[in-house]
Formats: structure tokens, sequence, C-alpha cells
């Protein structure tokens, strides 16, 4: 059966743009969003460095769980039912000209974030938004063993008193973090820890590279936590999509070690034979020339930096090198550790691993299996991605998932 009256609790991405679905295809429908915050989709108005990195070609990918370390079985399901082409055709009807970026990303043509914040308030149409208001609890409602509803209990932040109201149905899109209102329906709750942030590196040398950037691999030595691509160093550390996609894969490890350990930086991003044998190329074909005028293809400020990690003279030359120091180049091009001592949120970005255990619902309609008539979508649940979008599909995905699952039930 339709349901007359909806809530959505976080006026996010996942909630705007779940409202936004349920108003299209149920324009009769009454929506209400209940946010804590004093605007809708402030995370959004920021995401992309305020460019909005809406969603990812998905190209070059071998697998799904390279973009969604966890959540990949929920996401097949909801990427089947909205792709990133319809998310693409989606805004571009709503009136956001999209355009897609050599790294695969698309970002609205205007480059602004407010033009999608702006459209999808739009979206929504008539339905009701409360913000700066808390949802304390929700609970179902009396004739709940006949009729699955809800009572959800609010409070605006500027009030005392509870305002107490029926739904037919509620859907949760309070994003990462926790949601005390559910404490009591007894749901696996997966203790969310941070993802996607950069490491902090405490060595003065490497630090005073800031603002260098170069195409590497990144390992946690002693695990099979990986990733590779650009890295930036800052005058913290690291930064830049390597550091951030292994944030995201190893998540869970870092969280458990407090942040702290080693990590391996492969400079070349090759295998040890390959450096190697391009090392014995240079020591064949260009003996008499020094090190630092003659080397594999990295900015000069680094390969003097790991020349002096190598413990090698500037101005030795390559037949002077000797197997001894070019085991040592070869191991400092290959595997350069460094001290890991934290971590440092990225820009105004903030995601999280955990959420709503994927147990608890139907994977295919994202309706708690217990609960009837509960809904969940976006980073509320136990489901996050690398940077590059990825995430914010995520969002657009199963929110309308649940918009699809409310209006058409048997399908």
């Amino acid at each position: 059966m339709l349901p007359h009256k909806v809530a959505i609790i976080g006026a996010g991405a996942a909630g705007c743009f779940c409202a936004a679905v349920l108003k299209e295809m149920a324009p009769e429908l009454s929506v209400t969003l209940f946010e804590a915050g004093p605007k809708p989709m402030a995370k959004l108005a920021v995401t992309g460095g305020g460019r909005c990195n809406l969603t990812n070609d998905f190209q070059g990918l071998k697998s799904l769980s390279q973009a969604y370390p966890r959540g990949e079985r929920v996401m097949k399901r909801a990427l089947k039912a909205f792709s990133p082409e319809d998310t693409i055709r989606w805004f571009e009807d709503a009136g956001v000209p999209m355009v897609l970026q050599a790294d695969h990303c698309w970002f609205p043509r205007s480059q602004n974030a407010l033009d999608v914040v702006n459209c999808l308030r739009r979206a929504m149409k008539d339905s009701v938004l409360h913000c700066n208001t808390t949802v304390s609890s929700i609970c179902h409602s009396e004739d709940y063993a006949c009729r699955p509803g809800w009572l959800v209990v609010h409070s605006e932040r500027s009030r005392r008193t509870s305002v107490q109201e029926s739904f037919d149905a509620v859907v949760v899109t309070t994003g990462g973090g926790s949601a005390p209102f559910l404490d009591g329906l007894e749901l696996e709750i997966v203790p969310p820890v941070p993802s996607l942030f950069t490491f902090n590196i405490p060595d003065k040398a490497l630090n005073s590279l800031m603002g260098l950037v170069t195409d590497a691999g990144l390992g946690l030595p002693g695990t099979n936590f990986r990733a590779d691509g650009p890295l930036l160093i800052t005058d913290w550390g690291f930064s830049g999509p390597a550091t951030l996609k292994l944030s995201s894969y190893a998540a869970r490890h870092l969280a458990q070690t407090n942040y702290r350990g080693k990590l391996a930086v492969n400079w070349l991003n090759a295998p040890e034979t390959e450096v190697r044998a391009l090392l014995q190329q240079f020591a064949a074909t260009q003996p008499q020339k020094q090190l630092s005028t003659a080397h594999p293809p990295l900015q000069a400020r680094l390969w003097a930096l790991l020349m002096e990690r190598a413990s090698l003279r500037p101005d030795i030359r390559w037949c002077e090198l000797g197997s001894k120091g070019l085991n040592r180049l070869c191991a400092t091009l290959c595997c350069d550790t460094y001290p890991l001592e934290g971590k440092s949120r990225f820009r105004d970005e903030f995601v999280t691993a955990g959420g709503i255990g994927l147990s608890n619902i139907n994977l295919n309609t994202l309706e708690c299996k217990t609960h009837p008539g509960l809904y969940f979508a976006g980073e509320v649940l136990d489901i996050d991605a690398i940077t590059g979008g990825f995430n914010l599909q995520a969002a657009w995905s199963t929110a309308h998932t649940v918009a699809q699952s409310l209006c058409h039930p048997n399908r």
C-alpha cells in the first residue's frame, strides 16, 4: 500500500534526493524532512572543494570493491536500479548541465555545488523541511500490528517542548555517526570510524617538499592494504588520491592501531624487478653521469631527498654506484618507510566507515527486516567509498532505491 505520510530524518544529499524522487514519483505524497543543522545539504555544499563531484563514470575499476570497500553487495543492486548514467540524466533534466573530467569525475559544468543544492531544493517541491530540529525517538504506532506506522518525537532547538507526529514510513538518512533515536530498536550497528583522511608524517626533510605531487604506491607494511595514484606531499605528511584511497581501504585497521605505525612508499609505483632493471639501464648507458643529473622520472627535489635517504652522495657517478649502492637505492625507491603518527581531516569533508549493519535490511528495498516501514539510505548504512564521487553516487542510488520501494512496493 502506498504511504500517505513519509518522514525523512536527515536533510543531507541522500535525504533531499529521496524527497525529490518521492515527489517526482508520487506528487500527492506528504513528505517531511527533519534536519538537526541550521540548513539542509551543508556537507553537499562544500564537497569536492565546493565544486560538487556528483558521481564517477566507474571506468577502469576491476571490481566494485575497489570503489566501495564496504557495501559492495548493496551497491551492486542499487547501481543496477539507478546508475551513474541515470544520475547524470536526472540532474541535467533538472537543470544542472554536467561535465566529465579526465580523472573520470563528473561535476556540474558551473563548478558550483550550490547549483546542485538549489536544484534539489526545487525538486523537493512542497516537502516540509524542519531545520534546527532534533528527533529524540521513533516508535511503532499503536495499531502497528494491523498497519505499519511510526510516531516521531522531535523538538526545535528554540523550543523546550517536544512534538509527536504520525507517519506511515520513516526514512533515516542521518549520515555517518550516531543516531540515538534508533537505540530502542535493537539494530546491529557497526561502530563508525573515520575514512578519507590524510596521514601525519613527522619528517622535516619530507615536509620541506610540501606541494610536490608524484604518482606513487602506498602500503601498510605487514598487511595487504595497498593504494596508488597521485601522492601530494604536505607540510604535515601525505595527502592526495593515493592517501585517501589507502585511508578508506584500511579505515578499520588504522583505527585499531590508533593511526600509528609505518607507511611504505613505492615512489615509482612499479615492481622491484622493473625498478632494478631501470637503475641497471642507467648504470649501463650513462656510467659517467652523476646520479643528480641523470635519474629516473622523478622531480629533482624528490630525487635529491631519496639519494640522501639511500645514503648516496649527489655527485656519485652511476659507474661508482656498485651493487650495494644499487640495492640501497632500489630499496628506497620501492619501499621507502616513514613513521605514521596520526591523521588529519581532508578539507571540510568527512566520511565514516560503519553505521547500520547491512544484515538488518532487505538489500533490494533497503527496508528494515525487523521493522517494516523503516528504511535507510546514504552514509548512515555501513557503506562508504573512496574519493571521486563514489560516496555521492551511493547517496543517490540508495535514496532512489528507497523512493522506488515506497512508491512501487510490489515491483
